[in-house]
């Protein structure tokens, strides 16, 4: 396996993950029958919780043209150094994006954001030129 698809692999897995938390939190904070029903009232999360689904949010429309990037550049026979840190630093700076947004650090999570698009556009650069 590339060094790229290993980071696709592990972005996929924290987005299906992200969820549990909150999910968690809204358990906690509601009746199961809301919880899992339709009610009419908003549920109530705890702050850290409604971030948390937002950054979960982001997570997942971040990964589908991070996917298709690295996907479309395996297809092409595109790895190289370039694809492969930038893969890397993908997969950290989402992290960070995360943990960021969840704990309110709100520069933090703009910069984890840039950093982890500019790492994507590097992979549509190495696709687009080979």
């Amino acid at each position: 396996m590339t060094t790229e698809l290993c980071y696709l692999a592990l972005s996929a897995t924290v987005a299906a993950l992200l969820w549990v938390p909150y999910i968690l939190n809204e358990l906690s904070q509601n009746k199961i029958t809301d919880a899992v029903g339709y009610p009419d009232t908003p549920l109530v999360f705890s702050p850290w919780a409604a971030r948390l689904k937002k950054a979960h949010y982001n997570a997942i429309e971040n990964l589908a043209p991070f996917a298709a990037l690295v996907l479309v550049a395996h297809v092409a026979g595109v790895s190289n150094e370039a694809t492969a840190v930038s893969a890397a630093t993908f997969f950290w700076a989402r992290l960070v994006h995360a943990g960021a947004y969840t704990f309110a650090i709100p520069w933090l999570r703009t910069l984890a954001f840039a950093v982890a698009w500019a790492a994507m556009m590097c992979i549509a650069w190495q696709v687009l030129m080979s």
